[in-house]
């Protein structure tokens, strides 16, 4: 029965396999229990600014830290996880961003995601954006191609500072 509902479930997204549900779900799991680990480490986290983004048991943390010691840790913390493939730490040593700053890159984030939406050159269902002191990150399973348009329609939003291509290419 379970069986069945889980096909009819899938069937309603074409697209969508359990595969790619699994990951979505691993991923999930990796962003909550990556924050939970990093937070409860050392105190110094609490002073900081840190996001965590998984694609695909990838995983991108992101945020300001008060030490360059802070940086090793948050990554020591993600790299033994049980779904997590890889760790990219952008982690920066400085001030924690301004709500401003924060604000402006969730803007940035809306725009790169509608712009890569609206082409027809990528399949933005397989690309996640994600936006740090005006910094880009691009992830997501991608064709060279669709990777080059990606970066592409990035580099012509207004505000993006800066690409960081984080792909995993399929071809």
């Amino acid at each position: 029965m379970r069986l069945l509902l889980l096909l009819f479930a899938l069937s309603l997204f074409p697209g969508c396999t359990a595969t790619s549900i699994s990951s979505s779900f691993d991923d999930s799991r990796n962003e909550s229990l990556a924050r939970k680990k990093i937070n409860n480490a050392h105190p110094g986290f609490s002073k900081s600014h840190i996001n965590v983004t998984s694609f695909n048991g990838i995983v991108l943390i992101t945020g300001q830290v008060s030490s360059k010691d802070l940086i090793a840790l948050a990554t020591a913390e993600v790299e033994p996880l049980r779904n997590v493939r890889k760790v990219h730490n952008e982690l920066a040593v400085a001030g924690v961003t301004s709500l401003i700053s924060r604000t402006n890159d969730s803007w940035l984030t809306a725009k790169v995601k509608s712009a890569l939406s609206a082409s027809e050159q990528t399949d933005a269902s397989r690309i996640k954006v994600v936006t740090e002191n005006g910094a880009v990150y691009l992830m997501g399973l991608l064709t060279r191609a669709e990777s080059d348009s990606a970066v592409e329609i990035t580099r012509g939003i207004f505000g993006v500072q800066k690409i960081v291509k984080l792909f995993e290419y399929i071809n």
